[in-house]
């Protein structure tokens, strides 16, 4: 893939460099050579100005073409990468993380649904949301497609929170007007529908924000509901407004859907009955797919979250990255945390129970596919590949920096790891929870392990001219 080179703007801000080894995805290694789909630097360069890359090379091409880059961070034993992109996960169940798990409906009904009441109090609200991004940041997630909860408040709470840090996150208020206790069910199928474009028209574009429309899943929603949804996402489909929904998760669930939706031959054609079927609809966890479903979401090019750590723990099912990427009707595939259903905000760990889904198929998940899943294939997903998930310029600078000696066992772990591919596998699969220590959003170091105050937020870094247009 060619790049188009961007000049350095005289009247912008500083230029700012980050240098070490520089690991980025261009293509799908899925579908084409592996060695075809990334560039890696041993002793690269990026070179940053007002939040986006400008270039990006072997620090011997790269640094001479800039003598006024005086500013810059230095990495040694540790590969910067995009940032990771997280595709599905829901910032309200923070507070349930690592509860108790049983069948995907009962865990809603015990600890979900209690939950995320809370979230009419915007206190709450605020406090979660605080937390939240912390955690992203502490595993070097610079994007997410994030559930809140049917609440606005929640919404708010989130989007404030991720302006702070100039973030680009997707969120939305959940749709659900059956089938959940009254504390969390919307009053009605058209008031829902109001509060959610009163809500897009707020945030949608402000900055880095992204709206989605979300209903939770089929059974939650009336089929009124579900059709006010589908028209108003396709109302504002020439705007990037997203659809964020459950798909295919676990038996008794799609049970349920066809119960309610007998009209309907599968649970994917549910949504696309009611219009929910797009370009930039993104369904979690497809566990159980039907081969008509998969080519249904290849043919709109849907995006799809696996969610490997939260089908394990709550026993649903398991994804096959294998079947999604079928050669002639590969679809869009990223990684999700699904936190809380998920244990853990961290994408890597995350791959490496990917890792473990795949072999139950009897195929191997390489380095370079995993690492591609957990950045540009997730931009691929949300599509969003064309400014997140790759080192490149033009791009928005969201870096994640992933120390190779995270540990004493793992700095001698490496001794007997010769590529950065090799070193990359041994980190997804040792499943430690402190490799990611440097963050960088916008180009701002929002994160730093080393840093006496670990998280800044934008505001608190030197002003740049930062544009999302």
């Amino acid at each position: 893939m060619e790049y188009a080179q961007f000049p350095v703007d005289p009247q912008g801000s500083a230029l700012k460099g980050i240098r070490g080894m520089i690991l980025t995805f261009k293509a799908d290694p899925f579908v084409r050579d592996e060695s075809e789909c990334y560039d890696y630097y041993e002793d690269g360069l990026v070179v940053i100005q007002d939040g986006r890359i400008i270039n990006v090379g072997n620090y011997s091409d790269v640094a001479s073409d800039y003598p006024a880059l005086k500013d810059i961070d230095v990495y040694s034993d540790a590969v910067i990468m995009p940032g990771f992109i997280d595709s599905h996960v829901h910032y309200v169940q923070s507070p349930m993380i690592g509860s108790y798990g049983d069948t995907l409906l009962s865990w809603l009904n015990q600890y979900t649904f209690p939950t995320e009441a809370k979230f009419k109090d915007k206190d709450f609200a605020d406090e979660v949301a605080h937390e939240f991004f912390k955690q992203l940041l502490d595993q070097g997630t610079t994007t997410a497609n994030v559930f809140s909860t049917s609440f606005p408040e929640s919404v708010d709470a989130f989007f404030e929170e991720s302006e702070r840090y100039n973030t680009r996150m997707i969120s939305g208020k959940v749709l659900m007007d059956r089938n959940v206790p009254d504390s969390i069910k919307d009053k009605s199928a058209e008031e829902s529908i109001i509060e959610t474009e009163k809500l897009l028209k707020k945030w949608h574009h402000r900055g880095r924000q992204l709206y989605a429309i979300i209903p939770r899943f089929a059974p939650t929603s009336t089929p009124e509901q579900l059709q006010l949804a589908g028209e108003l996402f396709q109302r504002y489909s020439d705007q990037g407004v997203y659809m964020h929904t459950h798909l295919d998760e676990a038996q008794g669930e799609i049970d349920w859907v066809t119960q309610l939706f007998p009209d309907q031959p599968n649970y994917t054609d549910v949504y696309k009955h009611f219009n929910l079927v797009a370009p930039h609809s993104i369904f979690a966890h497809c566990c159980i797919v039907q081969e008509d479903e998969w080519k249904t979401l290849h043919d709109n090019q849907c995006g799809v979250a696996h969610c490997p750590c939260s089908n394990f723990f709550l026993g649903d099912g398991v994804f096959n990255v294998w079947n999604a990427k079928k050669i002639d009707r590969p679809c869009r595939v990223g990684m999700g945390t699904d936190v809380g259903g998920g244990t853990t905000y961290s994408i890597p760990v995350n791959l490496n129970e990917a890792y473990k889904v795949s072999m139950l198929a009897q195929k191997g998940l390489t380095a370079v596919k995993a690492f591609y899943l957990a950045t540009r294939g997730g931009a691929e997903a949300l599509h969003l590949e064309n400014s997140v998930g790759s080192i490149a310029p033009g791009y928005e600078a969201d870096i994640a920096v992933l120390s190779l000696h995270p540990n004493e066992f793992a700095k001698w772990r490496m001794k007997f790891s010769d590529t950065i591919f090799d070193k990359l596998f041994v980190l997804m699969t040792l499943g430690l929870n402190n490799m990611n220590i440097a963050t960088y959003v916008a180009g701002n170091k929002v994160f730093d392990r080393s840093r006496e105050k670990m998280h800044m937020y934008a505001s608190e870094f030197p002003e740049t001219k930062y544009s999302a247009d």
